[in-house]
């Protein structure tokens, strides 16, 4: 286990390295450059102050040294400054994070709570009206954008409603516990249908599979009862592709949910690295992306250890 572990986190590096260098060439073959999306289309500089700009922001050394002196910063935590906030980089995501991590734990409750119950009944009552259900659901749920559910969400609940508090007026845990909750409970319902969705399928995919396993008709010629031999034997191993599923999504939520959060006007780590795309800000953009890549590698890491306690015959040596 221990080996598996080292194993894994050495393989972090290059990882991150290699991410590291795509997103720092990929933000500079964008059109435009820092100086232009600071400045905007109101004012034109002279060549002089436009080179004193790029000077103090690096942009006037090859490529090559910028990503040196951008990366060894990196590597001591220094990530730059955002040129339109004037804030550390770190600083910005770290203050950015505690919402993201609620809503992405939000959206992987809710997303547990209705695809578990719903896949273990459309694969115990296969080809029945619940499975037909089940199965119609997880269309659904796949089908429908987020960005559609979440605009539908607002217009019915807090302009008809008047039960939803608006968009842009987000309050943290801390400050008012109730509201915050109200305020991040529809953008996870949003997020986490479309993960209960998938949660739905594989379960019920994997349950069936195990449910003819000949472990579990030895379980029943014991006389053992339908519902033992399905929470008691298949059901933990049925489990291992979800856990893999929520692995991912997990990762994926925690580097932060760009559609919703914008829709919603939550002020996380995807909206921040989208403003930071939009700006040119590549410190921003570049620490982000390297962020959000460490939690997904950490996230399925977690997820891969998580195997062998749901299944004891899984080991890693």
């Amino acid at each position: 286990m221990q080996r598996f572990i080292l194993q894994r986190l050495v393989a972090l590096v290059p990882t991150l390295f290699g991410i590291s260098i795509i997103v720092f060439l990929v933000m500079r073959l964008i059109p435009g450059d820092t100086i232009s999306a600071m400045i905007g289309t109101q004012y034109k500089l002279t060549e002089v102050q436009a080179a004193s700009l790029r000077a103090y922001f690096g942009l006037d050394k090859s490529l090559p040294e910028q990503y040196w002196i951008w990366i060894t910063n990196a590597l001591q935590g220094n990530f730059g400054f955002s040129v339109r906030s004037g804030q550390p980089v770190l600083g910005e995501i770290l203050n950015r994070f505690p919402l993201t991590l609620e809503l992405a734990l939000g959206a992987v409750i809710v997303g547990l709570l209705i695809g578990l119950p719903v896949g273990i009944l459309s694969a115990v009552k296969r080809d029945s009206f619940l499975d037909l259900f089940g199965r119609l659901f997880s269309l659904v749920g796949l089908a429908l954008p987020n960005f559609w559910l979440g605009t539908i969400i607002i217009l019915v609940l807090s302009l008809y409603l008047g039960i939803l508090p608006n968009s842009g007026n987000y309050v943290e845990f801390t400050q008012n516990p109730l509201l915050n909750l109200q305020q991040i409970l529809f953008p996870a319902i949003t997020l986490g249908l479309a993960f209960s969705a998938s949660v739905m399928r594989a379960t019920r995919s994997s349950l069936l599979e195990e449910l003819f396993q000949d472990y579990a008709r030895t379980a029943r010629g014991k006389g053992l009862r339908e519902q033992a031999v399905i929470v008691g034997h298949c059901l933990k191993n049925a489990l291992i592709p979800v856990i893999t599923l929520v692995g991912v999504e997990m990762g994926y939520l925690l580097g932060g949910a760009i559609v919703v959060e914008e829709v919603y006007a939550l002020p996380g780590v995807g909206r921040l690295l989208l403003n930071g795309i939009s700006q040119r800000d590549y410190a921003v953009v570049q620490g982000a992306v390297i962020f959000i890549a460490f939690n997904f590698v950490i996230i399925n890491l977690l997820a891969d250890l998580a195997y062998a306690f749901v299944n004891p015959r899984i080991r890693y040596e």
